[in-house]
């Protein structure tokens, strides 16, 4: 079985009683909040030494440790084997992806602005509605937005599209447009009551199979001071904690759109995905996209009554940063009016 420690407290521990004071303090009371937060962290909120952390830690690991049991490499390679994946929609960026995006832990799509990402999502809202044998989760979308409003008009358009491809494969009837759920949300404590309280009670009333939340930087990036960075932390995590607990209950892709951020670093690329390192840790999987200054013209057809192409479409990038299943390659895609579409080329 995967390691766990549930709501196991503090208490419990072999620590002294000034470490377990300075914790209760500071509100840390449960060990899988202590092994989630950074040793300098647990260092600025509790004022204990560096050798206290690092041993509070150390008894932490071995807490959860003891109870695990064993499981081979041949386990490991069956149970991956079995997690769920939800198409794209793209047959060549699941075969990036292997498959698709995984329903385990976090998947962040980041990029900069007009990269494609909201498009990504709208895809991904479709192609859950599908059936499992088409690649699809067989349910709906919970679609949490944090800064514009949700994209109707282009959610009508692909669902055209999508309808009629998904006729072809399938003679199952399905309302794509009846199966999204959508909350609008303007900063971090109505997020927080969205993920903890009205996601509960939607996943338990609806067969949703997918949450995406489009953009978590909306939330961290503009409600803290400088000084409230520490606090920003704390707050990331927990709600990284939440959104992962949900779904390994449920065995639902969490998917989060990021921004991008300016480098300071020579050694890296001029624009980072934003949040910094406590965000990124607490991802699973990072998809980054980007726009390249190559344009080509997609030719014009028409299939049913619509018209598909006839434009001038910029060339934008996917590239797998980091996944515990995948390596770090990319695809080059252009979005047209039936969606995202891979050129064949990979990097």
């Amino acid at each position: 079985m995967p390691p766990t420690c549930g709501r196991q407290s503090v208490a419990d521990l072999d620590i002294s009683p000034k470490v377990l004071a300075a914790l209760q303090k500071s509100n840390l009371l449960d060990i899988k909040r202590v092994l989630s937060l950074s040793n300098s962290d647990i260092e600025h909120m509790t004022k204990l030494s560096k050798g206290d952390v690092t041993g509070l830690k150390r008894l932490a690991s071995e807490s959860v440790l003891n109870r695990v049991d064993p499981i081979s490499a041949l386990d490991l390679r069956k149970s991956d084997n079995n997690v769920q994946r939800l198409s794209t929609g793209c047959q060549e960026i699941n075969k990036l992806l292997r498959g698709g995006i995984l329903a385990r832990g976090i998947t962040e799509i980041s990029g900069v602005s007009a990269s494609g990402k909201t498009q990504l999502c709208l895809q991904l809202c479709l192609n859950a509605q599908l059936p499992l044998d088409l690649g699809g989760l067989s349910g709906g979308t919970a679609y949490i937005c944090t800064e514009d409003v949700f994209p109707n008009r282009r959610l009508i358009q692909m669902i055209q599209f999508f309808r009629r491809k998904s006729q072809k494969l399938s003679s199952k009837q399905i309302n794509f447009d009846d199966n999204i759920f959508i909350e609008h949300i303007s900063d971090l404590e109505e997020l927080n009551f969205c993920i903890h309280r009205k996601l509960p009670l939607l996943l338990g009333a609806h067969n949703v199979k997918l949450v995406i939340i489009d953009s978590i930087a909306a939330i961290f990036r503009c409600d803290y001071a400088v000084k409230e960075m520490l606090q920003r932390s704390k707050h990331m995590c927990t709600l990284a904690n939440k959104l992962r607990d949900i779904g390994d209950q449920y065995k639902i892709p969490i998917v989060c759109v990021n921004q991008v951020t300016d480098s300071l670093s020579k050694k890296e690329q001029s624009q980072v995905p934003a949040l910094g390192l406590t965000w990124a840790n607490q991802i699973t999987s990072r998809i980054m996209l980007s726009k390249t200054p190559q344009t080509i013209s997609l030719p014009l057809t028409t299939v049913d009554g619509l018209t598909v192409g006839g434009i001038e479409a910029t060339v934008r990038r996917l590239e797998v940063v980091f996944a515990p299943h995948l390596p770090k390659q990319g695809v080059y895609y252009v979005v047209d009016q039936e969606g995202i579409k891979a050129l064949t080329t990979k990097t």
